[in-house]
């Protein structure tokens, strides 16, 4: 067993177990954090998990999780992996259930004193317009042939439709549209469960936010990005619904005995994978492209109501009620990236679960908006919470091939937290604080309580020490919409 012992602490925020550890380990395995941060990490089993992907053929540099770190299936949340493109693997595990779980945000010019009047019609009305909770029915209905449209489309086809604009398109993370998806590779149960869910906020920890900026730390970036301090902003948390989850789970069953087919050594039955140039890889990287395609259009769509929200109640009472968006970034997804690695350019599969690409300014896959700043990360914090507004550095590509945190991570299990206080006492602390709560689900609350959560202000100081995101403002909530 693993212990704090055995690794090695290169600097004040990067923590190193040596691959001489264990002899199947092929790269060393990295935890960046303080040493707070550090020491959380031994209360699951995420770092034993972190060892377990170090062992996978094809890794390069590193096996790293990120301090927002906590156990999940396969791969630790917020653990980041890159294998050869030509002799590596591809792992659901190292993506999960929740394909293209993300966070979009949108700005506006309205200040915060003329938005409290009518906070609480506002968020009644987009709880009202963005339909929420466990298997909840969207806001819009698809055909067949329209899923499987938005399935190889993604943001794209919700532009298409009217909902939103080419500009969106441009402040979204790979254009809102992963290239190679395949509507064809996804089964009948996923599109199942997809069709009727389409602008959906779903459950969990999803949730859809009205924040005001209350600090800029860098406000030539923050201009870049449109925030400006006291001024209502908005962010949507959600992913593929139904469909992602399926198509997790199909091709977790696809993949079972694709280890030994293929003479890929695993120390975890929960990391089954496959080359990535094998059949069954290029199946699952076209399947999870549509599901990550299916949650970039879901945000997109979302995002239309939330701003038809902002015109039923507040035009004609504030100056201007328009939103537009600052990025749309994803925490779960593998992509196709070319990375320097020593002296060679490789081309790579990033897998980054529960974290945030970072590109540094310049990166050609940036927008031309936001070429000259890098690229923005949204960290959302627990329920009731700051969030925190970063951009890429220049050592997130030479260190974590371009990743960050991506939200605060939790701390206990949604079991433990029901433990430890009711929902409608997490809804009376958020009241006394001011924030406006409406959800489908009082028990949701509980295990979404931010005593469940990190600190995400350690975790972010944590990026920021490391050198891997750079501070560009911070939010508050004041109110908070769950499923």
């Amino acid at each position: 067993m693993v212990t704090k012992n055995d690794f090695e602490q290169i600097n004040e925020y990067v923590w190193e177990l040596p691959q001489a550890f264990d002899g199947r380990m092929r790269v060393p395995a990295r935890i960046y954090g303080n040493e707070d941060v550090f020491d959380m990490a031994f209360r699951d089993q995420s770092v034993e998990q972190l060892m377990n992907v170090a062992m996978l053929p094809g890794i390069v540099k590193y096996a790293m999780a990120m301090p927002d770190m906590h156990q999940g299936y396969g791969f630790p949340i917020g653990g980041v992996a890159a294998f050869r493109y030509d002799e590596g693997i591809i792992s659901p595990g190292g993506v999960g259930y929740d394909i293209n779980c993300g966070v979009r945000m949108l700005a506006s010019q309205i200040d915060y004193e003329d938005a409290v009047p009518y906070l609480k019609d506002l968020t009644a009305t987009i709880f009202r317009n963005c339909p929420s909770g466990v298997g909840g029915k969207g806001a819009v209905q698809l055909s067949n042939k329209d899923l499987d449209d938005v399935l190889e489309q993604g943001a794209d086809w919700a532009v298409a439709q009217g909902y939103g604009t080419r500009d969106d398109i441009q402040r979204t993370e790979s254009y809102g549209r992963i290239a190679g998806a395949s509507a064809s590779t996804v089964d009948a149960r996923a599109k199942e469960r997809g069709r009727p869910q389409m602008g959906s906020l779903g459950a969990g920890n999803h949730f859809l936010e009205i924040d005001v900026v209350d600090e800029i730390y860098d406000a030539d970036v923050a201009d870049v990005f449109g925030l400006t301090r006291n001024r209502i902003v908005v962010q949507i948390h959600c992913g593929s619904r139904g469909l992602g989850h399926e198509v997790c789970g199909q091709y977790i069953r696809v993949l079972q005995d694709a280890p030994k087919r293929y003479g890929i050594e695993i120390p975890d039955r929960e990391l089954v994978a496959a080359p990535v140039d094998s059949r069954e890889g290029r199946d699952y990287l076209a399947a999870m492209a549509a599901s990550a395609n299916y949650a970039f259009a879901n945000r997109q769509i979302l995002a239309h109501f939330v701003r038809r929200s902002f015109e039923q109640v507040l035009a004609g009472k504030v100056r201007d009620w328009n939103l537009h968006q600052v990025y749309d970034v994803t925490h779960n997804i593998a992509k196709i990236e070319e990375h320097q690695v020593g002296k060679q350019r490789m081309k790579l599969v990033v897998h980054r679960k529960g974290a945030t690409r970072a590109f540094a300014p310049n990166h050609p896959d940036l927008p031309k908006v936001y070429r000259e700043t890098g690229q923005p990360v949204l960290v959302p914090g627990s329920m009731g919470t700051a969030s925190y507004v970063l951009v890429g550095t220049e050592s997130a590509m030479e260190d974590t091939f371009g990743s960050t945190c991506h939200g605060a991570g939790r701390m206990m299990s949604r079991n433990a937290a029901l433990k430890q206080m009711r929902g409608e006492q997490v809804r009376a602390e958020l009241n006394q604080q001011g924030i406006v709560v409406r959800t489908d689900s009082v028990k949701g609350l509980a295990e979404e309580a931010p005593y469940a959560y990190k600190d995400v202000s350690i975790v972010v100081d944590s990026v920021v020490g490391a050198g891997i995101a750079r501070q560009v403002a911070r939010v508050r909530p004041l109110a908070v919409i769950k499923g």
